[in-house]
């Protein structure tokens, strides 16, 4: 606990002024100094003690990022004098919190409330610092302040954005699945059911047996298997801390891995997430499919990107842990020069060798607009540097291609959409 003055102390101090105008003797200034001192330290005494008011939170531990939420602080003054409080609650900033200070009167052996409204800014674990009591006396000259022990924590998690998509990408997959009267046959499909041959039917569909029994040509009918394994990577080094628009990048894979993990779920696939750099820092391994994207959003919203390159040989050997023999493989990481010299290529190649692979890449929209700029010199210059960039992503999404992986590169606003839509190419055409 500490005793401080309030701005109503120097001023009583300056009611002494014309006093030692008048008479500027040592000894009155003397005087005026003791009898202030003693009024101050009066009023600190009657001041009622912030040790003595309990604290308890009512707030929420989890909130969507861009949504406003409320909580409450609920003070008792257990003391038998009323109190003057001022309340600070000291939230980082990005917490959203309304009003970090506060000021209310408590009476003795009473409870009150302070409201309070969260809009947090960043997604992530945001902390309450420390809770200070400052309980002032009755004249408003001093004050004492202790800590309340109250931790405030609040998990602000990704919004989601393209969950909007999800609907027309279920009713895709279910026409795949057949459950809209559309059966398709591919390598590794289930049988389906056995139904009369029309003209464009394969005719490697035919069931020659059935067809004996009825006499009439029967085809089978196929829909892709269910219980797949899908296995998301997500790149958390360096490269996933550029910003790219209003988020950064690493935010539009999460978008991407969660929509993608959400119409798997509708499939009846499992989904395992993992972040990597140096080290494989989050894993979501062995959720149900009803669990899988809830736990997915919660251990998300407090990674952050690491400033270091990633160890592809570290992913790949966890990978080859992690993933059986088939299973969809999803690298989401930038398809750029510098990630493929620290060793993707390579890692792809072994990767596609064993599972269907796709690399997910968010690109960068400024690019399209920096290409189209003829303006003046400085713009042609950056147009020039924009073709560049793209061509050199270009190369690499060709690289990747010829060791086996299938890349999908689009910026932000469409990367979740496309993503999805590759993983119903994969089912359409029975490779998943």
């Amino acid at each position: 606990m500490r005793i401080s003055l309030t701005p109503r102390a120097a001023l009583v101090a300056l009611l002494a002024l014309p006093v030692i105008v008048l008479w500027p003797q040592w000894w009155v200034l003397l005087v005026l100094a003791a009898l202030w001192a003693l009024v101050v330290l009066a009023d600190a005494v009657l001041a009622a003690a912030p040790t003595s008011i309990r604290v308890r939170r009512d707030s929420p531990t989890q909130v969507r990022l861009g949504s406003t939420v409320t909580g409450r602080l609920l003070l008792t003054n257990t003391s038998s004098r009323p109190a003057s409080l001022e309340v600070r609650d000291a939230w980082n900033p990005t917490a959203g919190l309304d009003a970090q200070r506060s000021a209310l009167r408590l009476p003795a052996q009473e409870r009150r409330a302070i409201p309070q409204s969260f809009t947090p800014t960043r997604r992530g674990e945001h902390r309450s610092r420390a809770l200070l009591i400052a309980s002032r006396g009755p004249l408003g000259l001093a004050r004492r302040t202790a800590r309340a022990d109250a931790p405030g924590r609040m998990l602000a998690l990704h919004p989601f954005g393209s969950r909007r998509h999800l609907p027309s990408r279920v009713q895709r997959l279910r026409e795949i699945e057949g459950l809209a009267a559309i059966h398709q046959r591919g390598q590794g499909t289930e049988f389906d059911s056995l139904r009369d041959f029309v003209d464009g039917d394969d005719v490697r569909s035919i069931d020659w047996r059935a067809t004996a029994r009825r006499r009439s040509v029967v085809v089978r009918t196929w829909r892709p298997e269910r219980d797949r394994h899908v296995l998301i990577v997500v790149d958390t080094s360096r490269t996933s801390a550029a910003r790219l628009g209003d988020s950064t990048r690493l935010d539009s894979a999460f978008d991407a891995a969660l929509l993608l993990t959400a119409l798997a779920g509708q499939a009846g696939d499992r989904v395992d997430l993992m972040c990597v750099d140096r080290i494989t820092h989050v894993s979501v391994l062995g959720s149900t499919r009803t669990k899988a994207l809830n736990d997915m959003v919660t251990a998300t919203a407090a990674v952050d990107p690491a400033l270091v390159e990633t160890d592809w040989e570290l992913a790949a050997r966890t990978i080859a842990d992690r993933a059986r023999r088939g299973a969809l493989v999803v690298l989401i990481t930038p398809v750029e020069a510098s990630v493929v010299h620290t060793g993707l290529l390579p890692v792809a190649a072994r990767i596609a060798r064993d599972h269907p692979l796709v690399v997910a890449s968010v690109a960068d929209p400024a690019l399209e607009d920096l290409a189209a700029g003829r303006g003046d010199l400085e713009a042609v210059y950056l147009a020039a540097a924009a073709e560049q960039a793209r061509g050199e992503r270009s190369g690499v999404s060709q690289a990747l291609e010829r060791v086996g992986a299938h890349v999908v590169d689009a910026p932000p606003d469409r990367a979740p959409q496309a993503l999805a839509d590759a993983y119903l190419a994969l089912k359409a055409a029975g490779r998943l």
